[in-house]
């Protein structure tokens, strides 16, 4: 068996960056960046404004009284002249009108008849913001490889841009397999499931990064599991397929992938999920993930998520670590690396981690509740209460 390590090194070898797409900066939250930097084409601010609603004057007028010869509000096309001995009433991001070098706050100053007083000096270029004060014209705005955020999506839209090359998102085909499964609203018969893997793998997908494309549910007939992949990888960046990788009778998918492609390895020394097939079909990569729901689960974490994100030019996984003792003990098999579905939470200074819940590959819930993944190493049987272990956190911590 491959060990975690070995396997992601031969997973994220057939990454290939996905091409990029131009979008509307309305759709472009969430998204990955195309590019590396934008040429801002304007200053921002364009022109010189007051921060404050107050007063534009001269700085050297004072102590004087100066008489108030008009107003500027924000977006004003016309600005009067501001001359020793006298001051335009301004407002919040009005334009500093000619003349005029600093704005005395409104609260600052005492008006009345049509004269305005200042307690104090006016220091040159109080309470303006100077054109380019935020970026300059000819700057380079870095764009960091991250998904784009709403500030960032602001820095763009106030340089007067509309759009942005993004990196498209790969499209994941997900395919359940299984006689067993049927669809949510479906009656149930005699050993029939719902299928859960397709959306969970769907979701999971989304929120790599991925497009995902769910397909009909296949039964365990050779034959048509064949027909699903060959179809599959003809339209998809990358396909997912849950169930029949094991070594049972009525487990087609790993012997499909080897007799289609290039079959690279199917078992890993990982708990949950020691069977998973990974391979080339022309030229696209192929997962079968155990049917169990949490081990499709964890392993989509381990080796997909990190995989999708390097088809989007980013690296890692994207999840926090930290370090938390067990609050309990809890078993795994001696010779997997276990990742352990377990409630982290803040105590004192540090974090404690405890079960989530059943710790089998089929019990679901236990995944859900959970918001980390403890990881316990090889060679050991079991998280020892007390102990720090270091977790993949999947949700936030109380």
């Amino acid at each position: 068996m491959l060990t975690v390590e070995e396997a992601l090194t031969r997973v994220l070898a057939l990454a290939r960056l996905a091409d990029t797409e131009v979008l509307p900066l309305s759709r472009c939250l969430g998204r990955v960046p195309g590019v590396d930097t934008v040429t801002a084409p304007i200053d921002v601010p364009p022109f010189a404004n007051s921060s404050m609603d107050g007063f534009a004057v001269v700085s050297g007028d004072w102590p004087a009284e100066l008489r108030v010869v008009g107003e500027v509000a924000a977006g004003a096309l016309t600005l009067p002249e501001v001359r020793s001995g006298t001051a335009v009433r301004i407002m919040t991001g009005a334009p500093l009108p000619p003349g005029a070098d600093s704005v005395e706050p409104i609260e600052d100053a005492v008006e009345s008849d049509g004269v305005v007083r200042f307690p104090e000096p006016i220091a040159a270029g109080s309470y303006v913001r100077r054109a380019g004060h935020d970026t300059q014209l000819g700057d380079e705005v870095p764009l960091a490889t991250a998904p784009l955020s709403p500030a960032l999506l602001g820095v763009l839209t106030s340089l007067g841009l509309t759009t942005l090359a993004v990196r498209r998102r790969p499209v994941v085909a997900i395919l359940s397999t299984g006689d067993e499964l049927v669809a949510p609203g479906e009656p149930l018969r005699p050993g029939q499931i719902y299928d859960a893997n397709s959306p969970a793998l769907g979701a999971a997908a989304s929120e790599a990064g991925a497009e995902p494309l769910v397909l009909p549910r296949a039964p365990d007939v050779p034959a048509e599991i064949e027909r699903r992949i060959r179809e599959a990888v003809a339209t998809a960046d990358l396909l997912v397929v849950s169930g029949g990788v094991s070594v049972g009778r009525h487990d087609h998918v790993r012997d499909t992938i080897e007799r289609l492609g290039d079959l690279d390895f199917w078992r890993i020394a990982v708990q949950p999920g020691k069977p998973l097939a990974f391979g080339e079909i022309d030229g696209r990569p192929v997962v079968g993930l155990p049917g169990n729901p949490v081990s499709a689960l964890v392993t989509f974490e381990l080796f997909l998520r990190p995989m999708l994100r390097a088809m989007l030019g980013l690296s890692g996984d994207g999840r926090q670590r930290v370090v938390a003792r067990a609050g309990e003990r809890i078993g795994k098999d001696r010779e997997r690396r276990a990742y352990l579905r377990v409630r982290v939470e803040r105590t004192g200074d540090g974090f404690t981690a405890r079960s989530a819940g059943g710790q089998q590959s089929s019990q679901l819930r236990s995944m859900a509740e959970a918001n980390g993944l403890l990881i316990v190493p090889e060679g050991t049987p079991a998280a020892e209460a007390g102990e720090p272990y270091e977790v993949i956190l999947l949700g936030d911590v109380a």
